[in-house]
């Protein structure tokens, strides 16, 4: 049917020489006319049928692509939600224990933690911010928990390189110094904590911190969602490129993160 449409069709509206390899014009009803035809045919339908499929497959593609990273940003942004709420948590609980003592402390921790809520809710809103801002999130948070410990917390800071125009994901490094406090204070101690950030290393940030270490006081608390909150922001956000160790040494629990910045 389509080979006597498609000939008729070519015979009435283009040319009277269907046929021009035969001799003969009324052979165009021979078979090997007819298996010319219709090859010819499933040619272009076959041709046309694998440009629809490579488009089909090529929108598809995207499309998962595009649920993808709304899934990865959804979820993104669930972490970041928990990390808010759990910071807040614990700063309120060093504020009623001021309270309790009525420390003259607890004015200026309300001052600080003023400046983190300002920071978290109106500067932080990407996925991105700049690693200033974030050290110095870092050591507002420092004097939070140094006036709530009566200064007890030795902390230095080292910086190697130019980091006014670095770019990092925002409170990731917070929660590995909120684990120095949960962890490392003890009984008529100091907390020591050394903390250094190196961008001199071709593209990549290393944050390194080692802090003292209370093997009892990590027996006896329960299991945050700081560092698992981290682990899973840092799969998210770079796949397998970055390194993030940790182990205990002594009296001393270290940590290394880089990642590419």
């Amino acid at each position: 049917m389509v080979y006597l449409v498609r000939t008729g069709l070519n015979y009435l509206l283009v040319t009277k020489d269907i046929w021009p390899e035969a001799e003969d014009p009324a052979k165009f009803m021979e078979l090997n006319h007819i298996i010319a035809v219709v090859l010819g045919e499933l040619y272009v339908i076959g041709f046309v049928s694998a440009i629809k499929l490579v488009l089909d497959w090529a929108i598809e593609k995207r499309r998962n692509e595009d649920l993808a990273k709304l899934q990865m940003s959804t979820e993104l942004k669930y972490l970041r939600t928990q990390i808010q709420p759990h910071f807040f948590f614990n700063t309120l609980n060093n504020l009623y224990a001021l309270t309790l003592k009525k420390s003259d402390n607890a004015p200026r921790l309300v001052i600080k933690l003023s400046n983190m809520m300002q920071y978290i809710l109106y500067e932080v809103k990407s996925s991105k911010a700049s690693l200033l801002k974030e050290i110095g999130h870092i050591n507002n948070f420092i004097d939070i928990e140094r006036l709530r410990f009566d200064d007890k917390v030795d902390s230095e800071m080292d910086i190697t390189g130019n980091i006014e125009d670095v770019i990092v994901p925002p409170l990731l490094f917070l929660s590995f110094v909120e684990n120095c406090f949960k962890h490392g204070m003890k009984e008529n101690d100091n907390l020591r904590i050394n903390m250094s950030f190196d961008i001199s290393n071709n593209g990549y940030l290393e944050f390194t911190l080692v802090n003292s270490f209370n093997p009892k006081k990590t027996q006896d608390d329960s299991i945050g969602i700081g560092n698992e909150n981290a682990k899973r922001r840092l799969k998210l956000l770079f796949s397998n490129n970055y390194i993030l160790d940790s182990k205990i040494e002594g009296e001393n629990y270290k940590l290394f993160l880089k990642i590419p910045v």
